[in-house]
């Protein structure tokens, strides 16, 4: 594969006395959408926080266009052009969702025409503008938590699981807006339990088990060998 936007390599992640990251690597290409998956608790998380910089690589280099960001704090690698959706959120509650986004813009002030794509693609983003952001239900706030992340052009989206808990109308929204994140040109690494989701979205996909890359390749060979998916992530996914 021809230059990713981002590669992991031998990258080790320790929290507190556990090893969580034991030697990840791991190539993300330009402008598609690559999917990092396996079952709960094998590092998936762990591996978005070592990018972002909230957890620190013990050892391995996390190379961003080249240059080698694992040593760098968050705010800085996010200025490089990476945006980051927790899984947790990460939403102000005591904010309007208008606020929530001024704050998120932070190179300047909200670009209009992003503002007008991102309300065609989250409608209710502009039905509850100047609403607090607290009020809103489980899915509004993960979509605004998305369109926090989307508001600037980033060069590489990292986001966690963006459809768990979601009620199918809002999935597909999600799928939609990602899928037209990808049009514009960027480069998503996506870490999501739904196997729908996953396949439709996902062009390659690698599968992690206990803190290592245990299968790399493209989406679609997965997606259409229920074996593999049985082998590398213990469940049959054909009816997911």
């Amino acid at each position: 594969m021809s230059d990713p936007i981002l590669s992991l390599k031998g990258v080790r992640t320790n929290i507190a006395q556990y090893h969580i990251l034991q030697g990840v690597d791991l190539d993300v290409p330009r402008g598609a959408v690559t999917m990092l998956l396996g079952r709960n608790g094998v590092g998936k998380t762990t591996t978005l926080r070592t990018i972002i910089g909230h957890w620190r690589a013990h050892e391995g280099q996390v190379l961003f266009d080249g240059q080698d960001i694992a040593r760098l704090p968050t705010p800085a690698i996010a200025r490089l052009g990476i945006g980051f959706v927790p899984e947790d959120m990460g939403i102000f509650s005591d904010l309007s969702v208008e606020e929530n986004m001024t704050l998120a813009a932070v190179s300047g002030p909200i670009d209009s025409t992003r503002l007008e794509w991102l309300f065609s693609v989250f409608p209710a983003l502009g039905t509850f503008w100047k609403k607090d952001a607290g009020t809103l239900s489980g899915g509004q706030k993960q979509m605004l938590s998305i369109a926090r992340a989307m508001i600037e052009e980033r060069r590489l989206y990292l986001i966690d699981e963006p459809t768990k808990g979601l009620a199918p109308a809002i999935i597909s929204t999600m799928a939609r807006a990602l899928r037209e994140l990808k049009e514009q040109g960027a480069s998503i690494l996506l870490v999501e339990q739904n196997f729908s989701v996953a396949r439709a979205l996902g062009d390659s996909a690698n599968v992690m088990d206990d803190g290592r890359m245990v299968w790399s390749g493209e989406m679609k060979q997965l997606a259409t060998d229920a074996e593999l998916q049985e082998r590398l992530m213990g469940l049959s996914m054909e009816n997911h």
